[in-house]
C-alpha cells in the first residue's frame, strides 16, 4: 500500500469523500477541458452526415491519424499505410514489451492509462490530452442521447478498492463525489451478507443513472430478484462498462432497477466505440476507428475476433491491434429504425479467451455458457473453470431456490453444452472473488496460460 492509499484509509469517512471529489473534479477537468466542447459539437454534427459527407470525413481522420503515427512512432516508420492489411497485427506483448518504440510521447507528457489485466498482465498507454478529450466527448454525446449529463445523480460500481472491511461492516460501501453527484460503490464486497448494506445506499440514494461493471450490478440485483425486491424509484438508464453484457444482465437488471440497459464498446488501451442507439441496435462509430473482423486464420469475416485501428490513439497508436474481443456483425444490407448509416454489429461476444474447450463439441462460449442458467432458479452467480480437457469445475453462489431439481436442470444445460467426456463439479461455495481489477470472470480457461 502506498503512503498516500496509507493516508486515504486512515483518514475520516467525510475527509475520505472530500478527497474523492477533490481528486474526481480535478481528472474531469483534464477530461472535459482543451478540446472537449469542440469535440462534443463535432461529434453531434457529424450524425447528421449524408453517405457521401461521412465516407469523405472518415477518409480525413483516418489519414490525419497514419501521418500522424508514420511521422512520430518510431515502431511504424519504415512501414507504408496504403494498404491497411499490409501492415503488421500488434500484439499485446508489443505493447507490454516495446512501448518506448511505439509512443509518440513522453509519459510526462501525456495521461496514463493502465488495463486492468483481467487476462494477463496488466498493461500501460499514453494518451495524449486531446485523445483524451476526444474519448471522453464520444462517451458523453453517447450518454446524452440517453440522457445523462454529468451532475446528474450517478451510482458507479468500478475497479476503485477504496473501502474495507471495517467500511462494510459500519453500513459504508460507497464514497461521494459532492460536486458531481457521483457515488462510487466497491466492487471487491458484494456477496449476499452484505446485500442489505448496498441495497440500503441505493435506495437511499436514488440515482437516475448507473455506470459500471455489469457483473457487479447484476449481482446486486440477482439477489434483489431472488428476495422480491426493487429499487424503490427507477433508474433511467444503466450504461455498462469493461465486460461483455449478457442476455441475463439486461432482463434481470431491467426487472429490479426499471430501466433500460444502454451498450457501448471502448477499452482502455484506447479502442474504436461500438455504441447503442436509443432503438437498442449496436453501431460502430466509423470516425473513431476501424474494426477488422476475423477468423481463426486472420482472414476477413463476418463474425470473430477483431483487430482495432483507433483513430484516438494519437499518444500510443494502436494499429490492427489484436485486442482479444470477438463481435459478430450484421448483414451490410441490414439498417437500423434510428436512421443512422454507422455500421451494425449483431452482437459483441467479449473476450477470445472466454471460453470451454470441449473434446465433442470444441470451443463453448461464453455467451454459450451464460444462457445455461435460463429457467434454472436460485443462482446468483456461477464461475466455471477448466485447467483439463476432460474436467470443468463449476463454482455456484445459489440462494435457497436453488434445490435439487433446479440443480439437476442446471447441470443438464450444462451437459448439453460441453458434451458428455467432460466431467462436470458442481460445487456450493458463499462466494467468488472478482479479479484484481474488480471485474468478475464467468468462465476462466486456465487451459490457455
Amino acid at each position: 500500500m502506498s503512503i498516500k492509499d496509507k493516508v486515504f484509509k486512515s483518514s475520516p469517512y467525510i475527509t475520505q469523500n472530500l478527497i474523492v471529489t477533490a481528486y474526481n473534479t480535478y481528472q474531469y477537468k483534464i477530461r472535459h477541458g482543451g478540446m472537449y466542447r469542440s469535440f462534443r459539437d463535432y461529434y453531434a454534427r457529424v450524425d447528421s452526415l449524408t453517405e457521401p459527407e461521412l465516407t469523405k470525413e472518415i477518409d480525413r481522420k483516418k489519414q490525419q491519424f497514419f501521418n500522424y503515427v508514420k511521422n512520430n512512432s518510431k515502431w511504424y516508420k519504415s512501414y507504408s499505410f496504403d494498404e491497411l492489411n499490409s501492415l503488421p497485427i500488434l500484439e499485446k506483448d508489443d505493447l507490454i514489451n516495446s512501448l518506448d518504440e511505439i509512443k509518440t510521447i513522453s509519459e510526462k507528457a501525456g495521461l496514463i492509462s493502465l488495463t486492468g489485466g483481467t487476462t494477463g498482465a496488466s498493461m500501460k498507454v499514453v494518451y495524449t490530452k486531446t485523445d483524451m478529450q476526444e474519448r471522453f466527448a464520444i462517451l458523453g454525446h453517447f450518454r446524452a442521447q440517453h440522457g445523462y449529463e454529468l451532475g446528474k445523480k450517478t451510482a458507479w460500481f468500478s475497479g476503485k478498492n477504496l473501502i474495507s472491511e471495517l467500511d462494510i461492516n459500519k453500513g459504508i460501501c460507497s464514497h461521494y463525489d459532492f460536486i458531481n453527484k457521483i457515488r462510487f460503490y466497491s466492487t471487491f464486497h458484494i456477496n449476499s451478507n452484505n446485500f442489505n448494506v448496498y441495497w440500503k445506499s441505493l435506495n437511499k440514494f436514488s440515482p437516475e443513472f448507473i455506470v459500471g461493471f455489469p457483473s457487479s450490478v447484476y449481482e446486486i440485483c440477482q439477489i434483489a430478484d431472488s428476495r422480491g425486491l426493487r429499487l424503490d424509484k427507477k433508474v433511467k438508464a444503466f450504461f455498462p462498462t469493461a465486460e461483455t453484457v449478457l442476455p441475463q444482465h439486461r432482463e434481470v437488471i431491467g426487472r429490479v432497477l426499471g430501466c433500460k440497459l444502454v451498450d457501448q464498446y471502448a477499452s482502455s488501451e484506447g479502442a474504436p466505440f461500438i455504441l447503442e442507439c436509443t432503438e437498442g441496435s449496436l453501431h460502430i462509430h466509423p470516425l473513431t476507428g476501424i474494426f477488422e473482423v476475423v477468423d481463426k486464420d486472420m482472414q476477413p469475416s463476418e463474425e470473430g475476433e477483431i483487430l482495432v485501428t483507433s483513430f484516438t490513439t494519437h499518444g500510443t497508436p494502436l494499429v490492427r491491434y489484436r485486442i482479444g474481443d470477438s463481435i459478430k456483425l450484421t448483414p451490410s444490407e441490414s439498417s437500423c429504425p434510428c436512421g443512422s448509416l454507422f455500421p451494425l454489429v449483431q452482437k459483441i461476444e467479449g473476450r477470445s479467451t472466454d471460453y470451454i474447450l470441449s473434446p465433442t463439441k470444441g470451443k463453448v462460449n461464453l455467451g454459450n455458457i451464460s444462457n445455461s442458467t435460463k429457467d434454472v432458479k436460485g443462482i446468483i452467480k456461477f464461475q466455471v473453470l477448466q485447467s483439463e480437457i476432460n474436467n470443468v469445475d463449476v463454482l455456484i453462489v445459489a440462494s435457497k431456490a436453488f434445490n435439487t431439481p433446479q440443480k439437476n436442470k442446471f447441470t443438464q444445460a450444462l451437459r448439453e453444452r460441453f458434451g458428455s467426456e467432460v466431467t462436470l463439479n458442481l460445487t456450493i461455495v458463499d462466494d467468488i472473488p472478482t479479479e484484481k481489477s474488480g471485474k468478475f470472470r464467468i468462465v476462466k480457461n486456465l487451459l490457455e496460460k
